[in-house]
């Protein structure tokens, strides 16, 4: 099975990924993990991405392709991948397909995973990150024992800049103009699948599998 799953930032896109992954044994490819790795092993594509990032420049969508196109020719990729994050526009999903054809390869099902503007920002804003190990917790939904301190290493909790509320309605605002017309794209090609990201991880697991059972809608 050949699925992307897209969705705005916060939606749960990695989190039911890795569900996927572990259930039909095929890999989630995240574009963000996948750069770094092809940087950190200086493939081909990952030296390219790397001249783009040292100039400060966005890299191009012919590097991220090509990028995935290196993580989709390993073994582990032969019976299936869920692509997560990528594509990201219209461009983007019809140089995927291109690629995909070379390889002798096809999408199988696209699942949107459609949230709340109002509900994402709860989540997003809500995130807070120990400044010592790291450990995330949620003000509302995962709160740590003592407030603003981490339950495992007693270290300092803060907001990061990513997570700020005028950072994530900038985020969410690219992501409407670059989406709308990918759900378009997969529409019009009968792949896609809408779900709502809402509710807890099973429910909307329970969901997307039941769209894939299903079929378009």
């Amino acid at each position: 099975m050949n699925l992307i799953l897209l969705g705005p930032p916060g939606a749960g896109k990695g989190t039911q990924a890795k569900i996927l992954s572990k259930k039909y044994d095929i890999p989630q490819i995240s574009t963000g993990d996948i750069l770094r790795a092809a940087i950190k092993d200086q493939t081909p594509m990952g030296i390219k991405a790397k001249s783009f990032m040292d100039s400060g420049a966005l890299v191009s969508d012919e590097v991220v392709v090509g990028i995935v196109q290196e993580r989709l020719t390993r073994a582990d990729c032969r019976n299936g991948f869920i692509l997560d994050g990528f594509p990201r526009t219209a461009v983007q999903a019809d140089s995927l397909k291109n690629m995909l054809q070379a390889l002798g390869k096809t999408i199988d099902h696209v699942i949107s995973m459609e949230v709340d503007m109002e509900e994402l920002l709860e989540r997003i804003t809500g995130r807070r990150t120990c400044k010592n190990c790291g450990k995330g917790f949620h003000v509302k939904f995962d709160p740590p024992k003592i407030n603003g301190t981490c339950d495992e290493c007693g270290g300092g909790l803060y907001l990061r800049d990513d997570d700020s509320e005028e950072t994530m309605r900038k985020r969410l605002d690219v992501y409407e103009k670059q989406t709308a017309p990918l759900i378009a794209y997969y529409a019009q090609e009968s792949l896609l699948r809408t779900i709502q990201g809402i509710g807890t991880i099973d429910d909307i697991q329970v969901r997307l599998l039941q769209k894939l059972k299903d079929g378009p809608g």
